[in-house]
């Protein structure tokens, strides 16, 4: 397991992690997003997106609960999920994920407890706001060998996204 915090400023430095983080991340890689109302969850989404290069605009998915979008640039398509609103893990079953997280990037804001268990390698990510400040910080941890770094001891994954490892 590897973890790297970041110190967020600015809205945009959010959506700049969004976007560094995406350049890492391929078809079957799931992210998992946890934090307050107004922590960033969606501005880290949008990131991803731009990243991918995915269609349409990324807004959260409160309302609809899932969200595809497809790729214009023959990457995989990214699943915005917002489990917000759903009762556990059974409803996020009914939702059907598993079938297609092998081909997607699958992005799931208030999935803690609920969608680890869609694949054995994930991102979790956990977003704190000062309500003083508004500066955020993130904790990116990488779960699975995916996200270990190589046998050898080569390099942290995540650790060209920079931020500070803990």
């Amino acid at each position: 397991m590897s973890a790297r915090r970041f110190v967020l400023p600015e809205v945009d430095d959010t959506r700049e992690l969004g976007t560094a983080l995406g350049g890492l991340l391929r078809a079957g890689d799931l992210v998992v997003l946890t934090g307050t109302l107004g922590a960033g969850k969606t501005t880290l989404t949008q990131g991803l997106g731009a990243a991918l290069g995915v269609r349409g605009a990324v807004t959260s998915p409160t309302f609809v609960i899932a969200r595809v979008h497809p790729s214009t640039v023959g990457g995989p398509p990214l699943v915005h999920v917002d489990a917000y609103r759903l009762g556990g893990s059974l409803e996020l079953d009914d939702l059907d994920l598993d079938a297609s997280v092998a081909e997607s990037v699958t992005v799931v804001e208030w999935g803690h407890g609920l969608a680890e268990g869609l694949a054995e390698d994930r991102l979790e990510l956990v977003l704190d706001v000062d309500p003083a400040t508004e500066v955020r910080t993130a904790t990116v941890t990488g779960v699975g060998g995916r996200w270990a770094g190589s046998d050898d001891g080569g390099p942290d994954p995540l650790e060209s996204l920079g931020g500070e490892p803990c």
